[in-house]
């Protein structure tokens, strides 16, 4: 993640000194942290790539080249995270920018010594939702992997094809504006969800893969697909209940999402079927007699398991955004950030986007194809593009008022 990590604000009580956390112990940590304001710093970009033989056409590289690739990349000399997903994937994590422009800046130098390397080992970086090709073997075998692999399979193969054949583009926004009340934070949480629908399907990459998996015939939109089908508990878009706060909501909807995995030393991760973790902090031991009751570690790392539109970790992350070809990587990161940061834009875009506002599975199933989803999602770059242009940032608005014109016939291309 390029914002930081999630940290503790404030004592939790006995959890402080790595002890039992309590339900009541998390029920407060959960909105205190992931809803803080701060640090100063206003976005970050994080970018997945799927690896390719450059060659037509193209191939995986075998695990042994593919290795050799990873160890040299982490060999150099980047200002951004780098970071190797379950199948492969490369990702670069930006560190926390000042504004758009330092973040784009970082990951384009960055980006340079990736391509270069990767050419250099006769590979490619391809940006796309979902691979066009078979899916890989997984080639990261850590326990939360395996454990993660071994949840996901109880209900199909849409999991798998998730952790090794899927790269995004994630934008990081701090939760509001420094200095500014709960109420910036409430509106730009709204407006990232508000704007999820349609801004998914702008960005909506279409793969001639077509997994196995029954539940995901159907779905234009193969990657948007997944998440809408793969675990609605932990995947899709936390909705406050009559009365209750945004942070009390998130809180409940955290400790009421299964448990993917608990971490054990020398043996499996796996975790009882349909225990969640409210019920591990209450029956403890009772629920998985192989280990210690639950531990703020714990809290946090099932946190890390839970994949909604946004995520809330004392930043907001919007996960919603298939990888891009080419330069393309820039216009979602310039589209998010120009509707967050400019209150007009981000006003005119909710009112653009309130037909579509919740309609998640039909921008996955229709994609542009849908009238009302496409309305919504061009208005959207329009309003954007505009933005951009106000705040001096052209070459960004030219980019972006021609993304979705190009975006049905751009090629999986490496970035630059």
């Amino acid at each position: 993640m390029s914002i930081e990590d999630l940290t503790q604000e404030g004592p939790v009580t006995s959890a402080d000194n790595g002890g039992p956390v309590t339900e009541s112990d998390a029920e407060g940590w959960i909105p205190r942290t992931c809803f803080k304001h701060g640090p100063p710093r206003q976005v970050g970009i994080e970018l997945e790539f799927l690896v390719h033989r450059d060659q037509d056409p193209p191939e995986h590289l075998a695990p042994d080249k593919l290795q050799l690739l990873h160890d040299d990349l982490r060999k150099q000399h980047l200002r951004s995270n780098f970071t190797v997903e379950p199948g492969g994937q490369v990702e670069l994590s930006s560190l926390p920018a000042d504004d758009l422009r330092g973040a784009i800046a970082d990951v384009e130098t960055d980006l340079a010594v990736l391509n270069r390397i990767t050419a250099h080992h006769g590979a490619r970086l391809t940006g796309a939702g979902i691979d066009s090709l078979p899916l890989p073997p997984r080639f990261l075998h850590e326990p939360r992997y395996a454990a993660m692999e071994k949840y996901f399979d109880r209900t199909g193969s849409a999991g798998r094809v998730m952790m090794r054949g899927s790269a995004s583009v994630q934008v990081n926004l701090e939760a509001a504006r420094t200095g500014a009340g709960p109420g910036d934070l409430l509106r730009r949480w709204e407006l990232l969800h508000a704007i999820g629908p349609a801004t998914a399907a702008a960005f909506g990459r279409p793969s001639a893969h077509r997994p196995d998996d029954p539940r995901l015939s159907g779905y234009r939109l193969l990657r948007q697909g997944i998440w809408r089908v793969l675990d609605p508990a932990r995947c899709h878009a936390v909705v406050p209940a009559s009365g209750e706060t945004l942070q009390e909501a998130y809180a409940r909807w955290v400790l009421d999402a299964p448990l993917l995995a608990v971490r054990r030393t020398g043996r499996p991760w796996t975790a009882p079927a349909g225990l969640t973790f409210r019920q591990w902090l209450r029956q403890g031991t009772r629920a998985v007699p192989d280990t210690a009751p639950p531990t703020l570690e714990d809290l946090k790392f099932h946190m890390t398991t839970l994949f909604p539109p946004v995520r809330a970790r004392g930043h907001f992350e919007v996960r919603y955004i298939d990888a891009q070809p080419g330069p393309w990587w820039r216009v979602p990161a310039a589209v998010i950030t120009a509707l967050a940061t400019d209150d007009a834009a981000g006003d005119a875009a909710l009112e653009a986007c309130e037909p579509v506002r919740d309609a998640w599975e039909l921008a996955a199933r229709a994609g542009l194809h849908d009238d009302g989803v496409r309305r919504a999602a061009r208005t959207v770059l329009e309003i954007a593009a505009r933005a951009l242009d106000r705040d001096g940032q052209g070459e960004l608005a030219r980019l972006t008022a021609e993304y979705l014109d190009l975006a049905p016939t751009l090629p999986e291309v490496p970035p630059c």
